[in-house]
């Protein structure tokens, strides 16, 4: 039975509302006031599990399909003792849906090994990607191709060259496209936007980006949960899909899960993962969602662990990035977990989550006026996704954006690798200027069958 048939007998099965998608009814996949945006959940872990949660919230939105190469584990979420996988996510899927029906029981949510799978759903309108960082790109490109409407959590891509790739075919395709940089739903974040967009601080001059310590728990288990030897797969999961288009490697369960984020061949360690949302807010706050630095410098690794170890990215770090405005933003995981403007007459702005203070402290009180700058409002980032699949309106995090912002760690990453301290870029033709081993590693190899 071919891939198309087994997705239709399996819809049958599992008693699938009757789907038309909406670009088969003349809408250019714009479906109608009235309908329901059908939905595919690809990555039910920590984060997917969140994001999940919040898409079931929506009334507007029918998730009709749980993919992941993992059965079911409990080793999810920040404290490594949640559940997660394929049947955990479908189970709690079709639970709301009994719940909210009134029904005793409900199966209309399908479980998906493999992605391309749950693409070939008949009436799918969108999906929502929550893997791995280094499975971002094929995904999404593959979705976007088909017409699906795309939520993808960042870091948006595991190279700058498969980011490019990706804001291309968002582009080309005209589909609505979400990076998942929540903190643009942030009503702090967008008030310090705004207070920075509006003068007043009066000039930046500095910025200093804080990241949280590179080995959390979750970037390196020890004891019980986890082994940097080789061992066997778990009962479940199906590792080769896992790996997809990064160099294979014996399985170790050091890098299951969450933990991957310590190994460069799947991610870029703290420094893309919560670097990407603190850039993305420094790069809104200085209007360069099309843009970016012109250089990364002071490039510097605490301790660098050799190549060949399971956990191979850096354990501390440190690295300026400017603008050619003058503005310089120093990253590093000692400043306080957060973002500082400074700005003229010793005043200053701290945002993190949660909070935003100011010096002088009376200075936050000041209110931006209605006729003054005010950036793009989002209370919800799943909410505003499905607002902009129906209205066709750019989303708050569009692709383009969240390249842009996981750039500039992905230029970060590759001088910590190459031991290189300076990095000048070209953020109108995306190229390393002078630097032809750098220039390489713009791009990463992806294993076959595995192509863009």
């Amino acid at each position: 039975m071919n891939r198309r048939s087994f997705i239709k007998t399996t819809a049958a099965v599992l008693s699938f509302p009757a789907l038309i998608p909406a670009s088969a009814l003349g809408r250019a996949g714009r479906p109608a006031p009235s309908d329901r945006i059908t939905l595919g959940i690809i990555g039910y872990g920590t984060q997917g599990r969140y994001n999940t949660s919040n898409f079931l919230q929506d009334d507007r939105v029918q998730a009709v399909a749980v993919c992941d190469c993992n059965r079911e584990s409990s080793l999810y979420g920040y404290n490594s003792g949640e559940p997660g996988g394929r049947d955990h996510g479908t189970r709690a899927v079709n639970a709301h849906y009994a719940k909210k029906t009134g029904q005793s029981s409900y199966n209309g949510c399908a479980s998906f090994v493999d992605f391309r799978e749950l693409l070939e759903i008949p009436g799918l309108d969108a999906v929502m990607i929550c893997t791995p960082d280094h499975w971002h790109a094929v995904m999404a490109i593959t979705a976007m191709r088909k017409g699906l409407h795309v939520y993808c959590q960042k870091p948006l891509s595991l190279s700058i060259a498969e980011g490019r790739a990706m804001a291309n075919v968002a582009k080309e395709s005209g589909v609505t496209f979400q990076t998942g940089s929540q903190q643009r739903s942030d009503t702090y974040f967008k008030m310090a936007v705004e207070f920075i967009r509006n003068n007043r601080l009066g000039k930046i001059h500095k910025v200093e980006i804080g990241l949280p310590k590179a080995w959390h728990k979750f970037y390196g288990r020890t004891g019980a949960l986890a082994s940097f030897e080789p061992c066997a797969v778990p009962d479940g999961l199906d590792y080769e899909l896992w790996t997809g288009p990064s160099p294979m490697r014996p399985y170790c369960s050091a890098l299951q899960p969450l933990s991957w984020r310590s190994n460069y061949d799947f991610a870029g360690g703290v420094l893309t993962d919560w670097g990407a949302h603190h850039s993305d807010i420094v790069q809104w706050a200085f209007d360069k969602d099309h843009s970016g630095p012109t250089s990364i410098e002071n490039i510097k690794a605490v301790e660098m662990p050799p190549a060949g170890d399971v956990f191979n990215v850096a354990k501390g770090f440190s690295y300026d990035f400017v603008y050619p405005e003058g503005a310089r933003v120093t990253v590093n995981n000692e400043f306080k977990v957060g973002i500082r403007f400074y700005g003229e007459n010793d005043r200053s702005l701290f945002v993190t989550r949660g909070s935003i203070s100011t010096n002088p402290a009376e200075l936050i009180r000041e209110k931006i006026k209605e006729d003054e700058i005010r950036v793009y409002a989002s209370r919800s980032h799943e909410r505003n996704f499905i607002d902009c699949v129906y209205s066709g309106k750019p989303t708050v995090a569009p692709c383009e954006v969240g390249h842009r912002s996981n750039t500039i760690g992905a230029l970060a990453v590759i001088g910590l690798r190459l031991g290189h301290a300076n990095l000048k870029w070209d953020p109108v033709a995306e190229k390393i200027i002078g630097n032809d081993a750098a220039s390489a590693m713009l791009s990463r190899t992806l294993r076959k069958p595995w192509t863009l």
